[in-house]
């Protein structure tokens, strides 16, 4: 697998892959250009003494020291190794990696001024699998993410401890095993390395791409569960939606309608002999709030898609050629970039849209195991009472829901001034991102529940035969997981649905035609 960086094309999809580890990295001939010359522009300015944040001056609300020749390198290093106070368990592997290229690419965006064997050194890493021990807490998001960027930068230069070949080894050790050497981090480097959003940015965009799949596995789910219920498949049609006009709307609704066609269990219950009049919420309403929660995702796509390539340093170097128009000449210049509000804004709207699925889920396993409601055995127990069947699937899934609705407070309303006053307004993005990934990790567990559930209600449904992707579906979970007719340990049967939702994806998907 080979990725190719240029600071501007960087797509989430291949952030994914090199995440799962293997990647083979490589830096575009036009990115090493700019490198160089932003470069060159850093080292200028070091050489004439002119005070300028970032190359030899404090940092934060120690911006007006300056800092004489000599020192700069000592500078550099002390930056990283103050900022490295991050806190928690480490991030994943997945997230290391991630990270990791999203740093590199900005870097390779030419704007930040880093050295081009710096940058290699940062990609060496990434080819070789080492992989520093960055801790999960310590950022509020600005400027930028700090202490986890500064934890990745204290194994370039042979400090902090990094995971290579399974073995949790100190910084310079690890470098070693690898056939690579710490570097000495010359003028604007550590800053370079620690301004941005990377953290969070690596995170949520790992939460989003599986949110991504569990908003498809909910209408699977949901589908199944209107077949289990014998719900009327009308309120999908295609007209209701349009003519509100809303586009997740009218996507899941095309979904549902596709899962469920081809359905013997709908058509027996056409007849003027049916008793239901309307069907709750739960299901007449999925496709106008599974639809919500796809354009929610729909917009942290575009933030984090955009993000990705987005040049989140400070102070940015702008050198001859990069085209902006507004600038004379080549500049050095502090903004707030690294300030991570869009992001942060972005992730609570992901935990907020997996926290929807999440609750209309639950209350359809609700719908299935109250009898007075679904008019099937109580729990879906066989000889209930001595069976309690499904009981507490619905308990556990209303755990998940009220865990996942308290992480749905926002996180970017909040705000803790850092560094003297100077830093006054923060994003908490990476409590966002943070918040947004268990969320998203709870809905996979809560949505396995109503597969699995859906499925039992299903086998007391049969000779009839539900719709074509409702019957993949079905078939996947009956492949590894049989029905229950009677009580067994009910977590084995969530954690072996929840292993196999990528192939009842496909497969249902597959079976129902749709792309």
């Amino acid at each position: 697998m080979r990725i190719v960086l240029d600071g501007r094309s960087l797509t989430l999809e291949q952030v994914a892959l090199a995440a799962a580890g293997g990647a083979r990295i490589e830096i575009a001939q036009a990115a090493r250009e700019r490198v160089r010359a932003a470069r060159k522009l850093v080292d200028r300015i070091a050489e004439s003494g002119v005070p300028t944040y970032g190359i030899n001056t404090g940092f934060g609300t120690l911006a007006e020291v300056s800092i004489a020749r000599p020192d700069l390198q000592r500078l550099q290093r002390n930056l990283i190794l103050s900022h490295a106070a991050g806190v928690g368990s480490p991030l994943p592997p997945e997230a290391t990696r991630a990270l990791m290229i999203l740093r590199a690419n900005v870097l390779a965006g030419g704007y930040s001024g880093i050295r081009e064997s710096t940058l290699d050194l940062l990609v060496s890493l990434i080819e070789r699998d080492v992989l520093p021990i960055i801790p999960e807490k310590g950022s509020v998001g600005a400027s930028g993410d700090l202490a986890p960027l500064a934890h990745l930068a204290l194994v370039l230069i042979g400090e902090g401890e990094a995971v290579f070949r399974g073995a949790r080894l100190p910084g310079r050790e690890a470098l070693s095993r690898a056939g690579l050497a710490p570097v000495v981090l010359e003028a604007k480097e550590g800053l370079a390395l620690v301004n941005g959003t990377q953290a969070m940015q690596a995170v949520g965009a790992l939460a989003l791409l599986d949110a991504e799949s569990l908003l498809r596995i909910s209408s699977i789910a949901c589908a199944m569960t209107v077949e289990s219920l014998m719900g009327s498949h009308k309120p999908f049609l295609a007209a209701i939606h349009r003519i509100r006009g809303q586009r997740g709307q009218m996507e899941i609704a095309r979904e549902m309608r596709a899962l469920l066609a081809g359905s013997e269990i709908e058509r027996s219950h056409q007849g003027p002999e049916c008793e239901k009049v309307q069907d709750p919420y739960s299901l007449r309403c999925s496709p106008q709030v599974h639809g919500a929660a796809a354009d929610g995702m729909r917009f942290v796509r575009e933030t984090l898609a955009i993000e990705a390539n987005a040049a989140t340093d400070n102070p940015l170097v702008f050198v001859e050629g990069h085209g902006e128009a507004d600038l004379a000449g080549e500049v050095i210049v502090s903004g707030g970039n690294f300030h991570g509000q869009p992001i942060s804004q972005a992730l609570d709207l992901l935990a907020i849209s997996c926290t929807q699925l999440q609750t209309i889920s639950e209350r359809r396993v609700e719908q299935l195991v109250n009898p007075s409601l679904s008019g099937l055995p109580p729990f879906l127990a066989q000889n209930s009472g001595l069976n309690s069947g499904f009981m507490i699937a619905q308990v556990t899934a209303a755990a998940l829901c009220a865990e996942s609705k308290v992480l749905a407070h926002p996180a970017c309303v909040d705000t803790i001034p850092s560094s003297a006053g100077r830093e006054d307004h923060v994003a908490m993005g990476m409590t966002a991102a943070l918040k947004a990934r268990t969320v998203v990790e709870n809905a996979k567990s809560g949505l396995a529940i109503e597969l699995l559930v859906a499925a039992q209600a299903l086998d007391l449904r049969l000779p009839l035969a539900p719709g074509a992707g409702v019957r993949a579906a079905h078939e996947v979970i009956r492949g590894k997981v049989p029905h229950m007719s009677e009580d067994r340990e009910l977590h084995r049967d969530i954690a072996a649905v929840r292993e196999m939702l990528p192939q009842i994806e496909a497969n249902a998907r597959k079976a129902a035609r749709l792309s």
